[in-house]
C-alpha cells in the first residue's frame, strides 16, 4: 500500500503572499499535518480573512488527524487498534463511515487496497540497505494479519472490531485526500469560491486564480522530475498521484516498488507513476494506489466502475498510457 504519496506535482501559479486583483488576495501557508507536507492557497476578499480561513482549515486537518491516524495513541483508530481481537470499539460516525468506503474499496480492488494493511510487516526496505529478496515464506507470513473480510461493522452501535490480535487499521492511502475534500466542501460552504488544499500530493482544488484563470496542475516526468509531461487546467476537481520512482529496489533486472500489494505482500511492478484526476481527492487517492498495485490492464478495467475519474499511468520503461476519458489528447508514447 501506498505509505505516503510522493509530491509529484509542482503548482504552476506565481504564489505571491498578497496579490490584489479585482479586489482578491491569495494567501498560502505551508505545514506539517497528518505525517507529511499541506499547502493551502485560499483566494479571498483580503489577506486578514484568508488567513482566518487558513487557521481554519488548519484546525479541521488537525481533527480529523487527531480522529484517524493510527500513530496518535489517543485517536479512537488506535483505540481499534489495541482492541483487536478482543472487543468491538464504538467510534463517531465519520470515523465509522470513511471505515466503510475503505472496505468498499478494498472489495473492489479484490484486495488490491486493504486499510489493514498497517498490519503488514516491513520486511521490505528502500533505503538502500536490501542486498537480496526476502524469501517467500516470510513475504507469506508479513500480510498475515491483513485482511479486510476480518473487519467487522455494526452500523446500529458504530463500532469496528478486528477479529485477529495484532490486526490494525490505517487511513495512509485515503486520510489526506478526505481532509481536503473536507475542507474544500468547508470553505465552499462558507461562501470561500477558490482555493487549493495540497496534502502530500492529495489536491483539492475550486474555483479560479485571482487574475480569474483555472489553476494548473504539472505532471511531473518520473524519470526527469525537473520536467513536466502535461499541464492540466481544474477548477473544482482533484488530483492524485502515486509513484515508486524515489523509493524503490531492482533484483535480476526487475523494479519493485515501495507500494505493497497487501494481499500478496510482494511490491507493485510495472508501473512507476499513477496520476487519477476527479471529483474527490478521497476516491482518486484509493485509485491510485491501486493502480499501481493492479497494474495498466487491471487498473484500466477498475477505472471503467468510476467514470467521472480518469488517469495517465507511467510504466517502467517509460511507456505512457491514458484512460480514454483522460482530458489531454495531445502525449508522448513514451518518456524515458
Amino acid at each position: 500500500m501506498k505509505t505516503k504519496s510522493i509530491t509529484t506535482f509542482f503548482l504552476l501559479i506565481t504564489l505571491i503572499v498578497q496579490t490584489a486583483v479585482g479586489a482578491q488576495v491569495l494567501r498560502k501557508r505551508t505545514t506539517l499535518l497528518m505525517g507529511g507536507r499541506f499547502d493551502i492557497s485560499i483566494v479571498d476578499q483580503d489577506s486578514l480573512a484568508a488567513e482566518q480561513n487558513i487557521d481554519a482549515v488548519i484546525a479541521e486537518i488537525s481533527r480529523i488527524e487527531n480522529l484517524i491516524s493510527d500513530w496518535k495513541a489517543d485517536s479512537q483508530v488506535s483505540e481499534v487498534n489495541r482492541n483487536a481481537g478482543i472487543q468491538p470499539v464504538k467510534v463517531d460516525q465519520e470515523v465509522f463511515e470513511l471505515t466503510q468506503r475503505a472496505i468498499r474499496f478494498s472489495e473492489a480492488t479484490n484486495g488490491g487496497f486493504d486499510i489493514s494493511f498497517a498490519a503488514m510487516d516491513r520486511i521490505w526496505k528502500f533505503d538502500g540497505s536490501m542486498t537480496e529478496m526476502p524469501s517467500a515464506e516470510a513475504i507469506k507470513k508479513s500480510v498475515e494479519k491483513v485482511g479486510y473480510k476480518n473487519i467487522v461493522l455494526d452500523s446500529v452501535n458504530s463500532t469496528i472490531f478486528l477479529k485477529l490480535k495484532g490486526m490494525k487499521i490505517g487511513f495512509g492511502a485515503l486520510g489526506e485526500g478526505y481532509a481536503t475534500d473536507k475542507c474544500r466542501n468547508m470553505m465552499l460552504a462558507k461562501g470561500i469560491q477558490a482555493g487549493i488544499i495540497n496534502g502530500t500530493g492529495d489536491m483539492s482544488t475550486w474555483g479560479k486564480q485571482p487574475n480569474g484563470k483555472a489553476w494548473n496542475i504539472g505532471i511531473t516526468n518520473p524519470f526527469r522530475t525537473e520536467k513536466l509531461l502535461a499541464v492540466v487546467p481544474l477548477s473544482q476537481e482533484a488530483v492524485t498521484t502515486s509513484g515508486s520512482y524515489e523509493k524503490f529496489v531492482v533484483f535480476d533486472g526487475k523494479r519493485y516498488s515501495h507500494i505493497i500489494n497487501p494481499a500478496t505482500g510482494y511490491p507493485a511492478t510495472g508501473l512507476c507513476s499513477v496520476t487519477v484526476f476527479g471529483p474527490y481527492a478521497e476516491t482518486a487517492n484509493g485509485l491510485s494506489t491501486s493502480l499501481m498495485v493492479l497494474g495498466p490492464n487491471a487498473g484500466l478495467q477498475l477505472l471503467q466502475n468510476y467514470p467521472e475519474y480518469s488517469c495517465i499511468m507511467i510504466t517502467d520503461n517509460g511507456n505512457i498510457i491514458r484512460s480514454k476519458n483522460f482530458r489531454i489528447k495531445k502525449f508522448k508514447r513514451k518518456v524515458k
